[in-house]
């Protein structure tokens, strides 16, 4: 048993020896192509450890460190702390149902823009894309600073309405509330949804649609059992992209604050209490549950385009 355990072991040793040689040295296409698949991946590869790797793990270091802002010692207790204290169990609610309410509103406008869009010669309609996908190009600071400027004491819509309802501009202020927050999360999520949904439209069977409807099936009725289960996928795909950047975005919560939430916190923990480590643990569970909600996610993602 011993020797058959030894040779298995030599044969991987001797098969990853050859595979190396036939990368660095290759004889025949198979092994060019693959050496062209690691000189491709190679860049990607270095990037990845130098960026997303060798920090994830020194900050998973810290989070398990006795000191704050050095890695020694090892103890449980900033995780202990995030599970036990009640005020951290409120900001991942805030964060999840924050997340969730903005994900599914910015959905349910982009579905109808993105059908609109794709069904419908509309005129102008690429200046009317154009317009609806620039606030991807703008930062979180940039897109809080426009709700201030329409929702704030002093904002445009704020003076408007007080001139028709003789209230005042600061009773009528929404940009520091959770409603302006609210605003501005959809602000920089609906162009991602509808530049998605746009893509998943465009290969819609469009004469199932219409044998559909010449069948005598209502508008509602032909998106809901036609239209509805071929863009499903890209729905799917658009809740994953959506819920993830609602749990990223930083920017436009650091100036409205209107909302505790995940990334905040960790900002405070930092800039405030200097608190490295319970930062760091903070960081590490946001890693862990994005990363096991993409993967299963695109799973099932995976399970609906097959179906």
């Amino acid at each position: 048993m011993a020797i058959d355990r030894e040779s298995l072991a030599t044969g991987r040793v001797n098969r990853a020896l050859g595979a190396f040689r036939g990368v660095v040295s290759p004889q025949s296409e198979l092994q060019r192509e693959r050496r062209r698949i690691v000189a491709l991946c190679l860049p990607f590869l270095v990037l990845l450890a130098f960026s997303g790797v060798v920090p994830l793990i020194e900050m998973i270091r810290i989070s398990f460190s006795e000191a704050r802002l050095t890695t020694e010692g090892f103890t449980f207790e900033y995780y202990t702390t995030l599970l036990t204290d009640s005020y951290y169990r409120t900001i991942a609610l805030n964060t999840l149902w924050f997340g969730l309410a903005t994900t599914i509103a910015s959905i349910t406008i982009a579905v109808p823009v993105a059908h609109a869009l794709e069904k419908y010669d509309l005129p102008g309609e690429s200046v009317i894309v154009t317009v609806l996908s620039f606030p991807n190009s703008l930062p979180g600071i940039v897109a809080a600073f426009m709700i201030i400027v329409l929702f704030g004491n002093t904002g445009l819509i704020t003076n408007v309405v007080a001139a028709f309802s003789g209230q005042s501009p600061i009773d009528l202020a929404l940009a520091t509330s959770v409603v302006g927050l609210f605003f501005a999360y959809l602000y920089s999520m609906i162009p991602r949804a509808l530049l998605l949904l746009r893509g998943t439209y465009a290969e819609v069977n469009t004469d199932a649609e219409e044998a559909a409807r010449s069948l005598g099936a209502t508008p509602f009725e032909t998106f809901r059992y036609v239209t509805l289960p071929q863009i499903k996928p890209g729905l799917i795909g658009a809740c994953v992209l959506l819920f993830r950047t609602s749990l990223a975005i930083f920017g436009t919560i650091l100036i409205l604050k209107s909302l505790l939430v995940w990334t905040l916190q960790i900002d405070r923990e930092i800039a405030q209490g200097f608190n490295i480590a319970q930062a760091s643990a903070m960081a590490t569970i946001w890693f862990v549950f994005v990363f096991g909600f993409t993967f299963l996610a695109l799973r099932f993602t995976s399970a609906e385009v097959s179906i």
